[in-house]
């Protein structure tokens, strides 16, 4: 099963982020949407789960919880925005991955057997940073998220 990470379009959804993400069996948006027309497009490709960013602050973005959980396969995945606010222990709850957003900055680092993603930003550029979305193969014996430039349109 390939999942595909995607966090931080600020309303901006670039056509080479959804060819990065076809084929993906599952999307999740780790928040800052910025625009509800992202979600129903991403919808388009695979099932989405997605949670509220610190952005997400108007009407429509009410129905988006602030964390969420995901199901791929028999992995249990916790969404947030932010790491920072991590309230809950996923090695005792039962968490495999845990993907956040908000930082802008992609990265990966396991913890106690817990992955942890941030698939960086795939909207408007943001001081120097890359922009990119990621695609987790959960079938690979060691998780190893790929992450993908989608600075070209």
């Amino acid at each position: 099963m390939i999942v595909g990470l995607i966090s931080d379009t600020h309303g901006l959804l670039r056509e080479s982020a959804l060819r990065a993400l076809r084929g993906c069996e599952l999307i999740l948006h780790a928040g800052d949407v910025g625009d509800a027309a992202i979600l129903e497009a991403l919808g388009k490709l695979a099932p989405v789960v997605a949670v509220r960013g610190n952005v997400d602050t108007v009407a429509w973005a009410e129905v988006l919880l602030v964390t969420a959980v995901a199901n791929a396969g028999s992995k249990k995945i916790y969404m947030l925005h932010d790491v920072h606010q991590l309230a809950v222990n996923p090695v005792a709850s039962g968490y495999s991955i845990v993907v956040s957003g908000h930082s802008h900055k992609p990265g990966q680092m396991e913890r106690d057997g817990v992955l942890y993603i941030n698939p960086g930003s795939a909207g408007p550029r943001r001081f120097n940073l890359p922009i990119t979305v990621a695609r987790l193969d959960l079938e690979r014996q060691t998780w190893q998220a790929e992450f993908v430039d989608v600075s070209q349109t």
